[in-house]
This record gives C-alpha cells, sequence and structure tokens, in this order.
C-alpha cells in the first residue's frame, strides 16, 4: 500500500507528511472520482491516514481528526481530508454533467454514484439551495465592514464555471461547519474555540523550519493532550475504573479457561431409522467455541505489572489482555476500553485499526491470531462487542448474561465511587486511588 511505502522511506516525518499530501493524495482522488466508491469505504481510508499523520507529526493516538484538516481552527495545518477531497469531486462530476455545453452529455442521465450514506447530487441540490437562498438574503456585512466591501457573486449571473467553483466551495464550507460543530463538542480538546486569539495558520515552508518536537508540542498544546498534571491526573482516574473491569473480564475469562477444553471428536455417522410417514426429528449442532479449539492456554493481563507480548512477535503494543496456545499456534489479543461518550463503533473501529499490524504478523509467522476490541460504557452498559466475544470464546445462556452484567456494574461502580469522590482525588497514574 501507498501509506506503507511512505512509511518505509526513512525520511522524517514532515517529509512522510509532504508526501502524503502532494503524491498520495492526487493519485488516490483520481481513483476516487473516476471509480464507483462508498462513503464508508473513503472513510475507512481517512482512518489509516490519520493513524499515519499522527505518527509523523508526533502526536498521540487520542489527537483528534478535527485538528489536522480544519480551516478555521486556532491552528490550521496545509493538509486536505480524504472525506472533502472525495465529496468535493464527486460534487463536480456531477456539476460537470450536469452544465455540459453537450446536449447530449446532458440527457444521459449519467448518475454519480457513491453509496447509500451519502449522495452526490443530493449534495449538490442542498448546495444550490444555499446559494440560492444567499441571493435572496444579500451581500452582508460583518464587523465594521462598508457597504461594497467585499464582492458578492449571485447564483442566477453566475456562468457554469462559476456556479461549479461556487457549489464546490459551498460544498467544503459545509464539511467546515461539521469538523467546528464537532471541535465545539470536545471537552477538553476543543477548548480553543473559546478563546478570543488570532489564529495561527501552518504553510509548508513554516513546518519545513519546525524541528520534529516544536511541531509536536505546537499541535499537542493547543489541543490539550500534552502530559500535564492535570491530564495525568485525569488519566490515572481513568484508568483505575479501566483496571476494575479488566480485572472482571479477566476473571471471567480465567475460569474459562481453566475449564478442561479439549477438541471435540467429529461424530460417528449413523444410520437413523423412522416409521413411515414420520419426519426426522433435526439435531441442533452446538458450535465449538474458540477456546475448546485447542488443549492448553496460557493467559496474560496488563494489571498490576507491565505486559510482555508472548514470544509470538515482538512488538512494543500491550494489549489488555493475551491468550495463546503454544501447541496449538494460536493467539487471542483483546483491548478493552471503557469510553464516557456513545462512540462505541468508532472506538472499535480505532483499537482494531491500531492492533491490526500485529495480528498481521502473527499469522505471517504462521500463527492463528484473533483481536477483539470491547467496550463497556462508564455508566455500566456493556456494548455488543462484549456479548459476541464471551459467545466465541465459549461463555453462553445464561453465564454469558451474568458475565455481562458484571462487567457493566464494575464499570458503573467504579464510575459511582469516582464521582462521589471528585473533589477529594489526587493520584497520579501509577496510584491505585484507594
Amino acid at each position: 500500500m501507498w501509506l506503507q511505502k511512505i512509511e518505509r522511506s526513512g525520511l522524517p516525518g514532515k517529509f512522510k507528511t509532504w508526501l502524503f499530501q502532494h503524491g498520495l493524495l492526487p493519485r488516490l482522488l483520481w481513483l476516487l472520482t473516476i471509480y464507483e466508491m462508498p462513503m464508508t469505504a473513503v472513510e475507512g481510508i481517512e482512518r489509516k491516514v490519520n493513524k499515519h499523520l499522527r505518527k509523523w507529526l508526533g502526536i498521540p493516538p487520542s489527537f483528534t481528526s478535527v485538528g489536522l484538516y480544519i480551516r478555521s481552527g486556532q491552528l490550521q495545518l496545509p493538509l486536505s481530508s480524504v472525506v472533502e477531497e472525495f465529496k468535493v469531486a464527486k460534487c463536480r462530476a456531477v456539476m460537470m454533467l450536469k452544465d455540459s455545453p453537450d446536449k447530449m452529455v446532458r440527457g444521459a442521465g449519467v448518475t454519480t454514484r457513491s453509496g447509500c450514506k451519502w449522495a452526490a447530487d443530493r449534495h449538490v441540490e442542498r448546495a444550490e439551495s444555499m446559494l440560492k437562498l444567499k441571493d435572496i438574503i444579500g451581500n452582508p456585512c460583518m464587523g465594521r465592514q462598508g457597504l461594497g466591501s467585499t464582492h458578492f457573486q449571485q447564483w442566477t449571473k453566475a456562468d457554469p464555471r462559476q456556479r461549479s467553483d461556487m457549489v464546490q466551495a459551498e460544498v467544503r464550507q459545509l464539511e467546515e461547519d461539521g469538523r467546528w460543530s464537532r471541535a465545539v463538542e470536545l471537552g477538553v480538546q476543543g477548548a480553543w474555540t473559546k478563546w478570543d486569539l488570532p489564529k495561527r495558520k501552518i504553510t509548508w515552508p513554516e513546518l519545513w523550519r519546525l524541528e520534529p518536537f516544536r511541531i509536536s508540542f505546537l499541535l499537542r498544546s493547543v489541543y490539550d493532550t500534552l502530559p500535564t498534571p492535570t491530564n495525568l491526573y485525569s488519566k490515572g482516574r481513568y484508568r483505575w475504573r479501566h483496571d476494575k473491569v479488566l480485572r472482571a473480564l479477566a476473571d471471567i475469562l480465567e475460569q474459562e479457561r481453566r475449564k478442561k477444553h479439549q477438541p471435540q471428536p467429529r461424530p460417528t455417522p449413523s444410520i437413523q431409522f423412522i416409521r413411515e410417514g414420520e419426519k426426522p426429528s433435526s439435531s441442533k449442532k452446538t458450535k465449538q467455541s474458540l477456546l475448546q479449539t485447542a488443549p492448553a492456554w496460557e493467559m496474560r493481563v496488563d494489571l498490576g505489572r507491565k505486559l510482555h507480548f508472548p514470544q509470538v512477535v515482538q512488538t512494543s503494543l500491550r494489549p489488555d489482555m493475551v491468550i495463546w496456545s503454544e501447541e496449538a499456534k494460536k493467539v487471542i489479543l483483546i483491548e478493552l476500553t471503557v469510553p464516557w461518550k456513545d462512540g462505541c463503533g468508532e472506538v472499535h473501529e480505532r483499537k482494531a485499526t491500531k492492533y491490526q499490524d500485529l495480528v498481521q504478523q502473527g499469522r505471517d509467522k504462521g500463527w492463528q491470531a484473533w483481536l477483539f476490541p470491547v467496550e463497556v460504557g462508564c455508566r455500566g452498559f456493556p456494548a455488543q462487542s462484549v456479548w459476541n466475544t464471551l459467545t466465541v470464546l465459549g461463555i453462553r445462556g445464561r453465564e454469558r448474561k451474568t458475565a455481562a452484567r458484571r462487567l457493566g456494574e464494575a464499570a458503573e461502580r467504579a464510575s459511582c465511587w469516582l464521582w462521589n469522590r471528585r473533589e477529594e482525588l489526587s493520584w497520579g497514574p501509577g496510584e491505585d486511588g484507594q
């Protein structure tokens, strides 16, 4: 993949970022423009791009993607969003076919498809409606601007080329409004939206002059992701709650691991005799759980001391739990998240992307590897990923319901304890809070 080629180039991070913006993105957009690509696939591509951009710029994985692409924020980077450029390219194609000087092209009925989640033709209609509304409103004066100080291009007086440019600009503005809305919703990383300070736009020449540490510090300081004492204390509390739920999950899976799981032999086929006129009875087949596919399993949990990954691959990553069988060459990775907000799907996708390379490395070495990101909301609501993971590992029926309720109660109890003592807590990330 192109991102991996850039990663292996050996260049500094800011040069890799430049290669993405001016080398990879134009090639990618050409493919996204001429081929039918659903929006969900484009969003998946952008998540992978964001992962590499954060790494190249020296910012943590928790850094919001709003900070990478926002054009009206306190700190603006010269980067373009894959999703935004995809939408602009598709809308440009719609306008090109719609306003073509060739009558045959205009009447051909060509549809620019982009999946069910987002439709280019409907987005163009929305942009045109907003532009027509601006014609009715007129040219408003902002701040201390005088009458006639700014140029106003009217939709009714624009030619096809100008209309295409206006629609593209409106699409970009809609994307920017969405990024600004997400920034306002952020608690810590969106605090800059309340600042009354001049904005700073980082250009490529300025990026060349800045040292890598300066770039990283600037981004993390504006979005408040530096390891300050306040942030460390907050992370210590989150870690304490996370470990409470992880301890409960580890206890549940340890009990299941200690069971003497033996691979089930294939049943011997037998002849079933039935009376005339009767139907044969259908026997339900019990699906074999993952822990039943090997006779012996070992387990390590990232609690108390730093987890050292088994000698499957060499890595510095630390999943919350690893279950493996040397004899069968099978390894199971479990990553727990206790999110505050309701975006469990986004968290699940991010954790799956984080450990995807580690899983692939294990498979390349002949191991069967599985990754299970699970989420338990801090309010006490386990996500569907918890139920699915327990089922795959062999915990079903009433036991699964009891286990899920236990995990939810552990998260809710820890959150309640933190809330009741929110004014008393002052421990760092290495303390247990009790």
